[in-house]
């Protein structure tokens, strides 16, 4: 359904993306944020999925910067790989790369950003450190609760798992205490990875209940973000005022009037003469 493309960050990085069109006009624009794994199946499938429900996708592939075009399975030793590219990652460098998807969306209109796991927490971080964002959907962002003291400037909505054992609920209720302003949800029934239905903790019910608030969050905040129309000018009747008579209009209407009487005069006299 998509494509690939390649972008550019202000240090001159080139990094590649998917980006997945909305048919017809769409309702506003999406960075979304792998996880671990890279941009793979499942992050193609999410933008895909945004782009049916009328939304402009597109996926910044981050870990570009440690290894080209990098995507893995959900096997315990490709976890285990992609586990290794996590303390390696320059979350700087990350915001500059995040940056640049989010300006090739923004010469279109408002952009929002979704993450995922570790994408999570960058969308997080985009939300506090990058300007411009409408909003941003934060799935089991595992390190959200460490930057929580950073405030989004854009509303932000997170969705947990009560059952992650990567994610434990005082993490959550730190994140609640210092990010009230926040649409925190968590699903009791779910663990880490509850979203991705290619991962054995995928969990149905709460991935469709989470992805429907998701869509209602971003449908909210770029509705918000249109701009308003002005309102109609009011229509000003334009009403006659009376002629005032100048006083030469009124001199030579008098002088008219003085002229007809006295030819009738003249025309009077010559008759009583003949």
């Amino acid at each position: 359904m998509g494509n690939r493309l390649t972008l550019r960050a202000a240090d001159g990085h080139q990094l590649g993306a998917y980006r997945a069109d909305a048919a017809g006009i769409p309702r506003g624009r999406v960075v979304v944020i792998q996880e671990i794994f890279g941009v793979n199946h499942h992050i193609r499938a999410v933008c895909d999925r945004l782009a049916q429900a009328g939304y402009t996708a597109l996926a910044p592939q981050i870990f570009d910067r440690l290894v080209r075009d990098f995507e893995s399975g959900y096997s315990e030793p490709e976890i285990a790989k992609a586990r290794e590219y996590i303390p390696k990652l320059d979350w700087a460098k990350v915001m500059l790369d995040i940056q640049a998807a989010v300006d090739q969306l923004k010469r279109e209109g408002p952009v929002a950003i979704i993450g995922f796991c570790m994408g999570g927490t960058v969308a997080y971080l985009a939300a506090a450190r990058l300007g411009g964002l409408t909003a941003a959907v934060c799935y089991y962002g595992g390190m959200i609760a460490k930057y929580a003291d950073e405030k989004p400037r854009s509303p932000t909505q997170m969705h947990f798992g009560a059952l992650d054992t990567h994610i434990p609920m005082s993490d959550v209720a730190i994140i609640r205490a210092k990010r009230p302003e926040c649409d925190i949800q968590v699903y009791a029934g779910a663990g880490h990875g509850f979203h991705c239905d290619e991962r054995a903790s995928y969990e149905p019910a709460s991935a469709k209940i989470a992805w429907d608030r998701s869509l209602a969050f971003l449908a909210r905040a770029f509705a918000a973000a249109r701009p308003s129309a002005p309102p109609p000018r009011p229509v000003r009747m334009a009403i006659a005022k009376p002629k005032k008579k100048t006083k030469k209009k009124a001199k030579s209407k008098a002088k008219k009037k003085a002229a007809r009487k006295s030819g009738k005069k003249s025309k009077k006299k010559s008759r009583k003469r003949r």
